[in-house]
């Protein structure tokens, strides 16, 4: 967490450049939306590779491991936004 000091020093650098008031938050949110992105396809990647060692016909790993990475991005995401 933030001190208060940093809050205070982050309000007054608002007051003196209101025009810089969203780039902390736009880069919050891209960092945040490109780790569920990594997340997301990392798992589909292993999904695929476990399917073609395995050689099955069905992409069984594919699709498990691609709907566990869509649900560790959310729930990443949703502690994020906690905090």
């Amino acid at each position: 967490m933030e001190e208060p000091s940093q809050k205070k020093k982050y309000r007054k650098s608002l007051e003196k450049n209101p025009e810089n008031s969203g780039l902390p938050a736009y880069a919050k949110y891209t960092g945040l939306g490109v780790q569920m992105l990594v997340i997301i396809l990392v798992t589909v990647w292993g999904g695929n590779k476990l399917d073609k060692l395995f050689g099955l016909e069905t992409p069984v790993f594919t699709i498990i491991l691609s709907l566990l990475g869509v649900f560790t991005a959310i729930y990443t995401a949703i502690k994020d936004f906690i905090k």
